[in-house]
């Protein structure tokens, strides 16, 4: 298997509306693997037809789309097919002021409906007790009022989250007492009123309040009243999306620093009640598209050749013979899909509210399931590439993304794909806060291993290299993609013979029994579980992953004056390609050590230049001589080492750095000495990262001690140095993490 380089981008400037559900993918990712294809690109081109056969990611389809292919996507949920089509050819900004305008003007007795619903949120204000609109109240679980309010007074300019008042308490109780009415009519927009689904529709709408429920049902059942052109009309159903989303009780009470991403349909238990009509007003500027329009047409229209999107209203499985026969697949690109029963099942039921029940009834069955297991997952999937292999020819190349990657995850999708036929090629991992890059192909199946023994043998060993070629401990989730990556060459993921929960349990298994039974790994962790913690090699033989990233850089940096952080990305990716790829938090923790940025550029300190290091370094074994000579030592010096020794024994030994490469000192070295290893002051905080990322490191520099240049040369300055304080003396400055080092490992 080829160790592809992680192609890296850039994250959106605006994650874009439904962001919390949909994949959390970097910009510019796609289209540079389609730049590296060696099928033809070019305008007009026969080949240049695309797949995408889950639909799940927008973002990814006009991406490919504006690099000049025609992308065919499969689109079984009504929510993400009308947010490709909008994100596609979304209406002009004056369009969706228009259509507010229009939809707030609407009388509802004697005043406007924007008035009458801005009144359901008025509030006091604290300070100068006039009356604003809270932007959110929040809520404990299972009590009937909130207990607490969110403002910013425009008069006062007086903020944040206070105490609600006797009249905001009885604002929501009024609004409780016709709750029944417009839940029931929420319900009748989604199933009949003798569905056998009506009870999961219940179920569904029950994560709403009565406030954002009464604003939403209010505001649908004016939508067909309102004589609106198409183009208004698809930008008032993209605010009321976002309405929808805003009024349900998913949403916690505290907003963490990373925007939450629910998986399940489960209430916090305190949990904020949005505006639901400030969040209209704001999504006037959320769906603003700043890239150039799409073609986008729905099956079986017609779309340019030089690059469009064509939607399927469907699964696969109900395309496949006509693109077998009509369309000349080049590539299969997608988000490869991860369970998530919160959205699948808030999407059955806002497609209701906003297109109907003939809307609902092809995906009704995400109304039904309340549990999506991993289990279920590579079956779905298994299903998926099954019908990719039959209309694709041998050798299509599939490039997959797999965001917020867990092993469970990981393991469901190879699975999948394994026992469909489809061969791994690559994989490109970076950390766990990214998506897995992935390239299958389909072929034709190998001769399948089988036995335990094999399998654990086999873990054993892909693991054993993985981590000594690292040089230092990896997470679980980097050592289970390792096994998992054998595991698919070995063709011995699933056996024909046994289902998917099956398999995935034995895989799993197989896990434990290679990890626990092998001496040569050390769990670094403080539980029983082998996908806790991290995992080492008893014994380290090479130098460590992030000390020849370092080098790395500062070789780059040294040879290259000024450089943009992409083009630094661009130079280390296909140098540790793989499994090997730097996280950002190391990147950075060496820039930060060694450059400055000026301007967006990196460039070298004055001070670590090549040739100001070889200066500091001679002058600094000149200083710890002299500093033994002062002590009554005997120096020698041996390469990079320095001794200080007395009657012919070693009593103290130095390694001076111009860097933070640690392990290069330490395979140089036996626990028995005592050994100093000084660096410059500048790569303190890189040395603590590193001890912090690599728990293994941290043992070994227990036996050691970390000096900086600053401390051996204040030494010189003291009136009386003797060897009974000269512990103490350089431990006096220990080297400690920066304020605000990144630890994305």
């Amino acid at each position: 298997m080829d160790a592809q380089p992680y192609i890296p981008g850039l994250k959106p400037a605006d994650p874009g509306p439904l962001s919390r559900f949909l994949p959390a993918l970097e910009e510019g990712v796609i289209s540079a693997w389609l730049s590296q294809q060696p099928f033809d690109t070019a305008r007009g081109g026969t080949s240049n037809w695309l797949l995408d056969p889950f639909g799940f990611s927008p973002r990814l389809v006009l991406e490919a789309a504006r690099s000049g292919f025609r992308v065919l996507v499969t689109a079984n949920n009504p929510v993400t097919r009308f947010l490709l089509e909008m994100s596609a050819k979304p209406p002009a900004q004056t369009e969706f002021v228009a259509a507010l305008a229009d939809l707030g003007a609407v009388k509802k007795g004697e005043e406007r409906l924007a008035a009458h619903l801005q009144s359901l949120y008025l509030t006091t204000c604290e300070k100068c007790e006039k009356k604003i609109q809270a932007q959110a109240f929040l809520w404990r679980k299972g009590e009937s009022a909130p207990y607490a309010r969110i403002y910013e007074c425009p008069h006062c300019k007086d903020s944040g989250e206070k105490p609600v008042t006797d009249e905001d308490v009885e604002r929501a109780r009024k609004i409780a007492e016709t709750d029944a009415l417009h839940r029931s009519r929420a319900f009748e927009k989604v199933v009949a009123l003798h569905d056998e689904d009506r009870f999961y529709a219940e179920e569904a709408i029950s994560h709403y309040l009565p406030r954002p429920l009464y604003v939403l049902t209010t505001i649908i059942n004016r939508l067909d009243n309102l004589n609106l052109t198409p183009e208004r009309k698809r930008a008032l159903t993209a605010l009321l999306l976002l309405a929808c989303d805003a009024g349900n009780t998913l949403w916690a009470a505290q907003r963490p620093a990373e925007r939450p991403r629910p998986k399940q349909l489960s209430t916090p238990n305190q949990f904020r009640e949005q505006n639901v009509w400030l969040m209209l007003e704001r999504g006037l500027t959320l769906w603003s598209e700043t890239g150039s329009p799409v073609a986008c047409e729905a099956w079986p229209a017609k779309i340019p050749e030089g690059g469009g999107i064509l939607i399927f209203e469907g699964r696969l499985k109900g395309l496949a013979d006509v693109v077998k026969k009509e369309i000349p697949i080049a590539a299969v690109i997608g988000s490869v899909p991860r369970p998530n029963q919160a959205f699948w099942t808030l999407s059955a039921l806002w497609a209701g509210w906003l297109w109907g029940k003939d809307a609902v009834e092809p995906y009704k069955v995400a109304l039904r399931r309340r549990r999506y297991d991993w289990a279920w997952n590579a079956t779905a999937l298994h299903a998926t590439f099954n019908h990719l292999r039959d209309l694709l020819p041998d050798g299509v190349p599939f490039f997959g993304l797999l965001p917020e990657p867990e092993p469970a995850y990981l393991t469901s999708a190879f699975t999948a794909a394994d026992a469909a036929g489809f061969s791994l090629q690559s994989v490109a991992l970076r950390t766990e806060h990214d998506p897995v890059q992935v390239i299958w192909k389909n072929s034709p199946p190998t001769g399948r291993k089988s036995g335990v023994e094999a399998g654990v043998s086999l873990l054993r060993e892909s693991i054993h290299d993985f981590l000594a070629e690292r040089g230092e401990p990896a997470g679980y989730l980097h050592i289970h993609t390792a096994g998992l990556i054998a595991l698919a060459a070995a063709d011995t993921l699933k056996n024909p013979r046994v289902e998917f929960d099956e398999a995935l349990r034995e895989t799993i298994a197989l896990f434990d029994l290679a990890l626990k039974g092998d001496g040569r790994f050390i769990h670094y962790s403080g539980g029983e579980s082998v996908d806790t913690g991290m995992w080492g090699l008893s014994l380290e033989t090479t130098e460590s992953l992030s000390d020849r990233v370092e080098m790395a850089i500062v070789n780059y940096l040294q040879k290259n004056p000024s450089v943009l952080y992409l083009e630094i990305e661009a130079e280390l990716y296909p140098r540790f390609p793989g499994l090997f790829t730097p996280s950002k938090g190391l990147i950075y923790a060496v820039l930060n050590s060694y450059a400055e940025k000026e301007s967006g550029s990196w460039k070298l300190r004055v001070e670590d230049v090549a040739s100001a290091r070889r200066d500091e370094l001679k002058a600094m074994y000149a200083l710890i001589e002299t500093i033994g000579g002062r002590l009554g030592y005997i120096t020698r010096r041996e390469d990079k080492a320095l001794y200080w020794e007395e009657n012919g024994i070693s009593t103290r030994t130095f390694y001076v750095l111009a860097s933070a490469l640690l392990t290069r000192a330490l395979l140089n070295s036996t626990p028995a000495q005592h050994v100093v290893i000084v660096i410059p002051g500048g790569r303190a905080a890189l040395a603590a990262y590193k001890e912090e990322r690599d728990p293994s490191l941290a043992v070994q520099m227990k036996n050691h001690r970390l000096v900086k240049y600053r401390l051996l040369r204040s030494l010189l300055d003291l009136p009386i140095l003797a060897r009974e304080t000269f512990e103490e003396q350089i431990a006096s400055d220990p080297v400690e993490k920066s304020a605000g080092q990144m630890m994305m490992f």
